[in-house]
């Protein structure tokens, strides 16, 4: 089977908080499998429907290697779940870099 995706992923363990999905705001932590140009795959416990939007934030090392100095804020749609690995697969339509809190 050859690869049928548009953008490059790269493998990355990083924190990510889920912010919002739809209109009801959502408290959910997890980590990040891997992240492309398009789309995040991350593994969470928190539920989210499929079809739904998305907001969340992803933590990203400074350059003094401190993670959480450095937050992209994501907005996108829900794809897909993969019950087994409690993956979730979503867009990423839109971002901001916003200052850690």
């Amino acid at each position: 089977m050859s690869e049928q995706r548009k953008s490059k992923r790269f493998e990355l363990k990083l924190p990510v908080e889920l912010v919002k999905t739809g209109s009801k705001p959502i408290i959910g932590m997890g980590e990040t499998r891997n992240l492309s140009s398009g789309g995040v795959l991350f593994v969470s416990e928190t539920q989210v429907e499929v079809g739904s939007p998305i907001e969340y934030i992803i933590s990203l090392p400074s350059s003094s290697g401190r993670l959480g100095e450095i937050r992209l804020r994501c907005m996108g749609k829900v794809l897909r779940r993969e019950e087994a690995m409690r993956a979730v697969a979503v867009t990423l339509e839109r971002y901001e870099f916003v200052r850690a809190r």
